[in-house]
């Protein structure tokens, strides 16, 4: 992972009425080229709200927000940070416009005059990284959701960006989607080195991320990795979040007087711990 800073985000603050609190107050946060960052929080924490700031659908009140050096308030600059950062939100059907999978996934290069023969290369590399080639002939609306919101990532990232916000991109899919939604997204991060910051409410999800933000009341409130954020089981229960299935089963076992890790995020990890003291116990 490079260190170079993807996002920079420093005391931002946000209202969208003078008259209503804010939605964001006082965050900074950074974004390292080729990470990976869940934020999490309950409904009405701000979380969505910070992530439309990272490519300028927003501007802050106060504070700025610095993409790849570029201040998200600066006109000049509004071109190159949507080129730079794309976001892919939660229904995939507000997302896509033409009736073919990979005429939806050239839409946005041919309003912007990429040359023919360049746009053909990009979706047609964009549709194999997103996994949807097989589908490109395809009418969108005879997809599943998952399918759907492949198409809808497959046509931001033919614009070759360097980063992707996911807002919510799951929430309206069924497990089997969002699974093969998040493999593609691993696979994009870790391959191709696309940065990635998911906005989600699916705590498994943000236990393969390499960096959590937890947002309470428009502030940032806990931040490390997975092990070190989940392993505040009843922090995270004050906040209303849940923890994965896996961290919930071993602090009930811990409660019960087994001698569990207070890290396990993973059902491969609970099931090595139980197998551990399992073996103890015979011997």
């Amino acid at each position: 992972m490079e260190n170079k800073v993807m996002i920079q985000a420093e005391n931002i603050r946000f209202r969208y009425m003078p008259e209503l609190a804010p939605a964001v107050d006082g965050v900074s946060m950074q974004i390292k080229k080729g990470e990976f960052v869940a934020v999490l929080g309950a409904n009405g924490c701000g979380k969505s709200t910070i992530s439309k700031h990272f490519n300028a659908i927003l501007l802050p009140e106060r504070g700025t927000v610095m993409v790849e050096g570029m201040d998200t308030r600066e006109d000049a600059h509004l071109y190159d940070i949507r080129q730079k950062v794309g976001m892919v939100f939660q229904n995939p059907d507000n997302q896509i416009v033409a009736t073919v999978v990979e005429e939806d996934v050239a839409f946005a290069l041919e309003n912007l005059g990429v040359p023919p023969q360049e746009i053909r290369t990009r979706i047609d590399d964009a549709m194999e990284m997103a996994g949807i080639a097989k589908h490109k002939h395809k009418a969108p609306h005879k997809l599943s959701g998952g399918q759907k919101q492949r198409v809808a990532i497959a046509g931001v990232i033919a614009m070759r960006p360097d980063c992707l916000i996911l807002d919510e991109a799951t929430a309206m899919l069924d497990p089997i989607g969002r699974e093969k939604v998040m493999k593609t997204i691993r696979r994009l991060n870790k391959e191709f080195g696309i940065t990635v910051v998911t906005i989600t409410h699916y705590m498994e999800e943000a236990a393969q991320a390499d960096r959590i933000l937890v947002m309470n009341k428009g502030k940032v409130v806990l931040e490390g990795t997975p092990k070190e954020v989940f392993s505040q089981v009843d922090l995270l229960h004050s906040l209303r979040l849940d923890v994965p299935q896996a961290t919930e089963l071993a602090q009930q076992l811990r409660a019960a007087g087994l001698d569990m890790p207070n890290d396990c995020i993973t059902e491969q990890e609970c099931a090595e711990a139980l197998a551990k003291l399992l073996k103890n116990s015979a011997n």
